[in-house]
């Protein structure tokens, strides 16, 4: 039985825009095991979901988030005709259902002062079935949250290789580490990012690691079954 959980990278968006409360509703209708999503503030600190600090890429409309209040950024549509989602509005989808959440900070580019109070605080008002894994490629983002939430469930981001992986989870108390890149760290939970090439998750699948984040979370499950089913057959 391979034990890797499969995350849903932004959502679906080998099917839906990324980071839509379309490819949201999906994922969970379809019994996702994990969800991946990324947030922002707006100029009065409202938190929003969306990838980029621009919304040039993802939406009709041009400029960072953070220059745009929440009524402002309103205006502006995703590929679906669907509005940026709030924060909140993705918590109420996922309140109380059997699915685990991850969150991105997006603070690697520009540091929203106060986004860990606020972000905290807003998730612990709902019922979630799991504890929240936050992470982020800003290191000080996840002290300032360790800060305000010792017991949390913090990860670091890294696109190259990290040196001394271990001594860097232990230094800085993280439960573990989202790579782009396999690295062998014995007792380190590690997730992988993103997995979307059927020769790169059956390998990081028969290494058995924690979890991977894909586009397509559909073929992802497919393929895992395949290679459990294989597996109990040579047994």
């Amino acid at each position: 039985m391979i034990k890797t959980m499969i995350w849903g990278h932004r959502g679906y968006p080998a099917k839906f825009p990324e980071n839509s409360m379309a490819g949201f509703r999906y994922v969970l209708d379809h019994h996702i095991e994990g969800i991946e999503f990324d947030v922002h503030l707006t100029r009065d600190n409202v938190p929003v979901i969306m990838h980029d600090e621009d919304i040039r890429r993802t939406t009709n409309g041009k400029g960072y988030i953070k220059r745009f209040t929440l009524a402002e950024l309103r205006r502006f549509k995703l590929a679906n005709g669907e509005p940026i989602p709030t924060l909140d509005e993705f918590l109420t989808l996922v309140e109380n259902k059997d699915v685990h959440l991850n969150l991105e900070f997006k603070t690697d580019k520009f540091a929203y002062p106060d986004i860990e109070k606020i972000v905290l605080a807003k998730v612990s008002q709902y019922h979630l079935r799991y504890p929240v894994i936050y992470s982020s490629f800003n290191m000080q983002t996840l002290r300032n949250c360790e800060a305000l939430a010792p017991d949390g469930n913090y990860c670091f981001l890294k696109k190259t290789p990290l040196l001394h992986p271990l001594a860097v989870v232990q230094r800085e108390h993280l439960s573990g580490l989202h790579l782009h890149f396999y690295q062998d760290v014995p007792g380190v939970v590690e997730r992988i990012w993103t997995v979307d090439e059927p020769h790169i998750a059956i390998m990081l699948f028969r290494k058995q690691v924690d979890g991977i984040f894909t586009n397509n979370f559909e073929a992802m499950t497919i393929l895992r079954n395949k290679l459990s089913q294989a597996a109990q057959f040579i047994d």
